[in-house]
């Protein structure tokens, strides 16, 4: 009788509360009617709560920040009254569902299992990967909001900055610049399929040919230490907490064969941050990428 009495409420408050306007949107789980106006954004991974930020909307609820507490330093401020949902790999559905949401921003490769839970809360929409696509996912999160037209000014903010930085460094872009992850258990070598190597391809560098392919990663060890080496090499750490990431590269640091590479040995190489070089993945860490560049290089872009 009591859940009777709830949906009849629920039916009542429907049709008085008059029609919703929406608009649909095609994404990588299928086409979502989604309100015009959302009022109560719930974004579901780091690149995602990025993009919104970016956009003028402040979730009210996100997954954390992979590394922050919860949020990563560059975003904490903005985010101070958005709920934590657990890590972008494991969704706290009931505290989604709590926070009542309008719309829900999600993501095919890290949600594919929970979309029909998610559906049920609120219409979801799903970005199709989380590599190198951080463009392509933020005009979707733009077009999804309502906002494309702030979302293209955006882009073309950055392709500016990256113009400016390309001209100042046209004398540095001839340079073979290698990146290089120290995670627990495992190097990757980065490739252009990676938000690092996506930046940096638009920049104008150019990669050793090893990393020279429109893929994501080489997932190796140490014994792969002078596939590498480059003119130049960036290099950032994912720790888990326990002090595995930190250790394999001091490790791979202190190894003859680190030691023996061409960048090394020239004094160029360069540890970055791994929340703006690869784990946030949106745009606001895209342009604190250009201007990490642009202070090594010791350019005004």
């Amino acid at each position: 009788m009591l859940k009777q009495a709830f949906l009849a409420a629920i039916t009542v408050l429907a049709l008085f509360a008059g029609p919703v306007q929406a608009r649909e949107i095609k994404h990588a789980m299928g086409t979502t009617e989604v309100p015009d106006a959302p009022k109560r954004v719930v974004v579901l991974t780091n690149e995602g709560t990025e993009a919104l930020i970016a956009l003028g909307v402040v979730p009210v609820g996100a997954s954390n920040s992979w590394n922050g507490n919860p949020w990563w330093k560059h975003i904490s401020d903005v985010m101070v009254d958005a709920d934590p949902l657990g890590k972008e790999n494991s969704i706290n559905l009931e505290l989604v569902a709590a926070l009542e949401p309008d719309l829900i921003i999600s993501n095919k490769l890290r949600h594919e299992a929970i979309y029909p839970q998610l559906s049920a809360i609120a219409p979801t929409v799903a970005s199709e990967r989380l590599k190198g696509d951080w463009k392509v996912n933020f005009r979707l999160y733009a077009q999804t909001l309502g906002l494309s037209e702030k979302g293209d000014a955006l882009i073309k903010d950055y392709e500016a900055r990256v113009a400016a930085l390309s001209g100042a460094l046209a004398y540095k872009l001839q340079e073979k610049v290698s990146v290089v992850r120290f995670v627990p258990g495992q190097i990757r070598i980065y490739q252009l399929d990676s938000f690092s190597g996506v930046v940096l391809k638009d920049i104008g560098f150019k990669r050793p040919e090893n990393q020279n392919v429109e893929k994501f990663a080489i997932r190796t060890g140490k014994e792969s230490i002078p596939d590498m080496d480059g003119d130049r090499i960036f290099y950032f750490t994912y720790d888990n907490g326990n002090g595995d990431g930190n250790a394999l590269r001091e490790d791979v640091l202190a190894d003859p064969l680190w030691q023996s590479l061409s960048a090394v040995k020239a004094g160029r190489v360069h540890a970055v941050s791994d929340a703006i070089w690869n784990t946030a993945g949106g745009v606001l860490a895209a342009r604190k990428m250009l201007d990490n560049v642009a202070k090594i290089y010791s350019v005004e872009p």
